[in-house]
Parts: C-alpha cells; structure tokens; sequence
C-alpha cells in the first residue's frame, strides 16, 4: 500500500480539524498519516504528500516558503506540485490567469496601499463599493469591504494589497464553487453570506449547499484549469477548487483558484468523494 501524509494546520490552529481527518481517512485509509505543516519531521518515506489542510499557512509566510523550498530540495512528491503551491500562494495570479484570456474579477495591486490607490481603483472600476483583501490571504483574514471614501483600517494601510470592485451577487445569488479531480469534473455548491456580510466561509456565518453547474459555470473553470496548467507547465491538477461569481452583467468571473488547501465539501459530492481517491490513486501509478 502507498503511504501517503496530509499536512495539517498547527496544533494551536482555531479551526477543527477532526471532521476532515475523518472524511480523508474514510476516502484514503485508516494508515494514512496527518502531521503538522509547522513541523512536519522527514517525509521522504511517504510516496506521496498532500497539502490539503495546512490552513493558516497565510500567518506564517517565511515559514511556509521555506518548507516549499525544502519539499522542492528534496524532491519529495507532493500534489499538487510545489511549482502550482508557490504560484497559488499569491493572489497576484490572477493577474496571469487575466492575461491568459480567463474571465477574472478585476482586480489592481498596490504595493503600499492609500487612500489615493481608493481613489484610483473606484474611478477605474466604476464603483463606490471595493474589496481589499491580502496578495496572501486565507480563511477571508484581513479582507475588508469599503466605501471610497472610508478610511484605510490601520491593519491595512501601507501593505500590499489587492483591490477588485465588490460584486453584488455575492450577497444576491451567491459564490459557485467547482470541483475537479484529475481534470475531471466532481461536483458543485453554491455558498452564500450571512446577512449583511460578504465573507462566505461558515465560521463567519456563511452557508453553503448542493448546487448544479449553472449555464457557463463549467466553461470558466475548464479555461482557468488549463490556463494554469499552462502557465505552470504541468499536465493536471490534482485537484483544484474554482470560485466564481456572476459580475454585474451576469457573466461568471473567476475570484479565486484554490490549488492548495481548499474545503472539498465531498458531502454534496455523488460519489461521497470517490473519483478523489480514483484520482489519487492514478496519481500514484
């Protein structure tokens, strides 16, 4: 049998992680091992390696750059490669995907952000409503929601920072999630906000259920997936998350690729999850 670890969060990690311990254990094997991205110890006896639940790894940027380049030194196999984990890290890559031809959120960089870059942004994009978020961000951390005219929160000013025009259908419709394995399509949901809130993730209240692939849904994505299998030069992701959302004239737009630790919600899959394993089986041939 291949022997196979999933990195985790940190022990101190807010978040529980015992449900999808579970769900991997179920999909993988009760003999897989689970050890903490922070400190994972030599994995070069494991035949493949699975970042799929370092969250938090945002808080610790140096540290999480410096166990890539370690995975990457010692070659040890990990998927999705380490070459998709450093590029996917940084939010920035949206900005490649963009100039692949994918439909993204539009989205500018400010390398120190002010109250000008604000300006700038609101007049580009046509919008007195803009959200900010971090190039290296998770779990909606440090993401801020602003009128034009708002002033910068302290946390915020100075930093790099990305800006894209806030999309009503957020709050109106929702945020589509698509999953694929191995290139091959999984399944869907649709997440949404609590009330008066933009941030999706359920320990800020959002919610999420089954959905089907609206009309141009599977489009977006298929493009995003083979842009970045590009502009990488791979042949497959693994697994890849595909956030999108309807812009203000109801075409779908990409807002992230999540090729590293993204919630796979396998309950609202048919299969309950499996051509995730078929996939990593094959991976594994």
């Amino acid at each position: 049998m291949p022997k196979i670890c999933i990195l985790t969060a940190a022990p101190d990690y807010f978040e529980d992680l015992g449900p999808p311990r579970l769900t991997y254990q179920r999909l993988l094997g009760d003999d897989i091992s689970f050890r903490h991205w922070t400190d994972p110890g030599d994995l070069a006896e494991y035949d493949l390696v699975l970042p799929l639940l370092v969250w938090g790894y945002q808080r610790d940027c140096p540290r999480w750059f410096a166990l890539l380049d370690q995975l990457e030194q010692q070659q040890i196999k990990i998927a999705n490669p380490v070459s998709v984990l450093r590029w996917n890290s940084d939010k920035s890559y949206l900005l490649a995907l963009e100039k692949a031809g994918v439909a993204v959120v539009p989205t500018m960089i400010s390398a120190a952000l002010t109250t000008n870059d604000i300006t700038d942004a609101a007049q580009k994009f046509c919008t007195d409503q803009l959200v900010i978020k971090p190039p290296i961000s998770g779990g909606a951390d440090g993401t801020y929601r602003l009128q034009k005219d708002q002033p910068l929160p302290e946390d915020i000013a100075g930093k790099t920072m990305l800006i894209q025009p806030f999309q009503p259908a957020i709050a109106q419709e929702g945020e589509y999630s698509l999953f694929y394995f191995g290139g091959t399509f999984s399944h869907a949901i649709l997440k949404r906000p609590a009330d008066g809130d933009f941030r999706v993730q359920e320990f800020l209240g959002g919610s999420e259920t089954g959905a089907d692939c609206p009309e141009g849904a599977q489009g977006l994505a298929v493009s995003a997936c083979q842009a970045a299998e590009q502009i990488l030069g791979i042949e497959t992701l693994l697994y890849t998350r595909v956030d999108m959302l309807r812009d203000p004239e109801g075409n779908f737009r990409l807002m992230e690729l999540e090729l590293i630790e993204p919630s796979l919600f396998f309950q609202h899959a048919a299969d309950e999850g499996a051509l995730f394993a078929s996939a990593i089986s094959v991976y594994l041939t």
